[in-house]
């Protein structure tokens, strides 16, 4: 898959995520929030915790599960911009680190993590 597919295929799992999220209740905060060389996809507040959630989206299980695809250095380099995030806004609740993985394939099929990693 070239990268701009790769590009469309996160920004569809983002939004699809994003929908998800709302529908459950959940208040979007931020969208592909940058700090430095590290991105998290989405933050959010739901009962009263702040939520970085890593969103992977995949065509089919060949490679692995999307949710796979969230290794110890790409959790490390989300806690790091999350520490960034609260420190920027103050934040003084709890937090926690969500994968949303999302299969498009003959149906879509959302599962969400939460305590995925920390």
């Amino acid at each position: 898959m070239t990268k701009n597919k790769n590009t469309e295929l996160g920004r569809e799992g983002e939004a699809l995520a994003t929908k998800y999220l709302q529908e459950h209740g959940w208040r979007i905060l931020e969208r592909n929030y940058r700090h430095r060389r590290a991105e998290i996809d989405l933050i959010a507040v739901h009962e009263n915790l702040m939520i970085f959630v890593e969103v992977k989206m995949r065509t089919g299980t060949g490679f692995g599960m999307p949710e796979d695809f969230v290794d110890e250095k790409k959790a490390r380099t989300v806690m790091e911009a999350a520490d960034h995030y609260i420190i920027e806004t103050g934040w003084q609740g709890d937090i926690r680190f969500d994968i949303i993985a999302i299969l498009k394939g003959k149906a879509m099929e959302i599962r969400h993590f939460e305590d995925a990693f920390y």
